[in-house]
């Protein structure tokens, strides 16, 4: 399997900024870490290897990038103003450099796909319902959608609401980003409902979609289903099959 690592400065976030690229040829997936891991987080958890017949078939090429949650959301030191400050840089950093970067190497039309398990499920989630129109899908696992978690309670200003999918989806009625989430075809909510997963988070942002007529799939695993990686390596691989040829 090719794997290509590559580094950079990020303008837009002051800082170096790996990213590790899987495969020779295929549809374009990125992949969002957990919690205040790195870019290598899914391959030393054996995540890239669940797809790794994806990957050696030409079918998928998978990039798995840093996150900034250690500065942001995980930080407690911070302010809540420069956690969602860095949110809106790290948005910016995926637009303005990971994005092209990808187009490059797989089309100048690329739409890759999202994903990511716990925190970076919301990562990948936001990202997409943010930019659908630059990105095809989600596959959000064991995802909590609603940043309030994670700031101090009472603080709002508009950062906060355009990185709460739970907020800004709930109020989406524009003529433009509206009727494309409509078309979409590949959005899937999953959770599982064993110890440390917390499905109503799930069932809550697909309520939300449900009610703007945003076609997803949610799908709830059991009640033996942990918060933890054997299942994001069963997980994975099931749904991102439906979704290339």
């Amino acid at each position: 399997m090719r794997r290509d690592i590559t580094s950079w400065h990020s303008h837009n976030l002051n800082m170096d900024m790996p990213l590790v690229a899987y495969g020779h040829a295929g549809y374009p997936l990125l992949m969002f870490p957990t919690a205040a891991a790195d870019y290598l987080e899914y391959e030393r958890f054996h995540l890239v290897d669940a797809i790794k017949g994806l990957i050696e078939n030409g079918q998928i090429r998978a990039y798995s990038i840093n996150s900034v949650n250690k500065y942001s959301l995980l930080n407690r030191e911070s302010h809540p103003a420069w956690k969602v400050e860095m949110l809106n840089r790290y948005d910016r950093y995926i637009m303005d450099e990971v994005l092209p970067l990808i187009r490059n190497e797989c089309g100048q039309d690329a739409r890759p796909l999202t994903t990511g398990a716990s925190l970076g499920a919301y990562l990948a989630a936001n990202t997409y319902f943010k930019h659908s129109h630059d990105f095809r899908g989600t596959i959000a696992m064991s995802g909590s959608y609603d940043i309030y978690n994670y700031l101090d309670k009472g603080f709002y200003n508009e950062s906060v609401y355009f990185n709460n999918p739970a907020m800004y989806l709930k109020n989406l009625n524009d003529g433009h980003h509206l009727p494309n989430l409509r078309k979409a075809d590949s959005i899937v909510i999953v959770s599982g409902q064993g110890s440390y997963e917390a499905p109503d988070r799930s069932r809550e942002l697909s309520g939300i979609l449900h009610s703007k007529g945003i076609p997803h799939l949610l799908e709830l695993w059991g009640h033996d289903v942990n918060h933890d990686w054997p299942w994001w390596r069963k997980m994975l691989p099931y749904y991102l099959g439906r979704f290339v040829e």
